[in-house]
């Protein structure tokens, strides 16, 4: 692995899993489906995570490869599996039974530091679900203090696999956090804000945490951003006319995006509503990503991206 010299480094922590859907497997969890995204995009996402030594292993290491990604932050448990979550579609929504003790709640600090200190990330990427273990929680905090850059919160609440302690101390770490309405909901309540107005409850929660931005994303109602000086840009939602897939991964689509708004400095009506268009597009197909590159191309054409 060289990339110290690149300037366009993303450092992503957290799970690798398969989403075990009722016809098919699929690689996902929200670092991994962020980090393919990213390289798509042309930027440079080192993921670091864990997973067991097992064909589903072989299956992700052999996909990132083909990516193009690197692989040098996928550490190897010989204990545990490589982590499992069964899809629920219902309605045309979804829902998640998270597995528990997989391989990505045993994430090594020691390992994940060695990998941090070969580059330098322009931006640092987490979530909640990998710090539900004990070990891969002090694996968080030591990637978080290594990395010397703006963190970015994809805050992913997924129960019971939470709690007030990894939500604060999540907060505290962040510099922009990403969260849906219900999500927002939920944090609100942690903090006792929930009978404020969503927007005062993101004006609440940045002024408590010192945010520099907050995103929240509404689904079919679009999505808006508090800045640092708490203006309030709000992007309508994208309508593409094509039927939905399932909505599996949009929010990592989107999380995506942003960040790649946010390192090529597009202003934040732009971000908002590339990351929209793109969410809404991922939503037209089977799982977090589309198998083949070529889905890309028009976004990068429109966006003027460069390979």
């Amino acid at each position: 692995m060289k990339p110290e010299n690149r300037t366009d480094v993303v450092a992503l922590f957290g799970e690798v899993l398969a989403d075990v859907f009722p016809d098919q497997s699929v690689l996902g969890g929200a670092p991994f489906n962020v980090a393919r995204h990213l390289q798509a995009f042309d930027l440079h996402p080192v993921l670091i995570s864990r997973t067991g030594s097992d064909s589903l292993r072989d299956a992700l290491l052999e996909e990132m490869v083909r990516l193009g990604m690197e692989v040098a932050g996928i550490q190897c448990d010989i204990e545990c599996a490589t982590g499992q979550v069964q899809v629920i579609l219902e309605n045309g929504s979804h829902h998640f039974d998270i597995l528990p003790d997989q391989a990505y709640d045993h994430i090594c600090a020691e390992a994940t530091q060695e990998v941090l200190a070969a580059i330098r990330p322009r931006l640092a990427y987490f979530g909640t679900l990998a710090q539900r273990s004990v070990k891969s929680r002090l694996a968080a905090e030591r990637f978080l203090q290594t990395c010397d850059c703006p963190v970015f919160l994809d805050i992913n609440l997924r129960g019971p696999w939470y709690d007030k302690a990894t939500i604060t101390s999540s907060l505290n770490a962040a510099d922009i956090v990403k969260l849906n309405e219900e999500e927002l909901a939920v944090v609100a309540e942690v903090f006792g804000l929930d009978h404020l107005t969503h927007q005062a409850q993101a004006m609440a929660l940045q002024q408590r945490f010192g945010l520099k931005q907050l995103v929240v994303t509404c689904g079919a109602s679009g999505s808006w951003l508090l800045d640092e000086w708490q203006q309030v840009t709000q992007a309508a939602p994208a309508r593409t006319g094509q039927p939905v897939a399932d909505t599996v991964g949009a929010g990592d689509a989107y999380a995506a995006v942003f960040i790649l708004g946010l390192l090529s400095q597009w202003d934040a009506p732009t971000t908002l509503q590339r990351a929209s268009d793109y969410a809404a597009a991922i939503c037209q197909v089977r799982g977090a990503a589309p198998a083949s590159t070529a889905f890309h191309q028009p976004f990068r054409v429109a966006w003027n991206i460069e390979r």
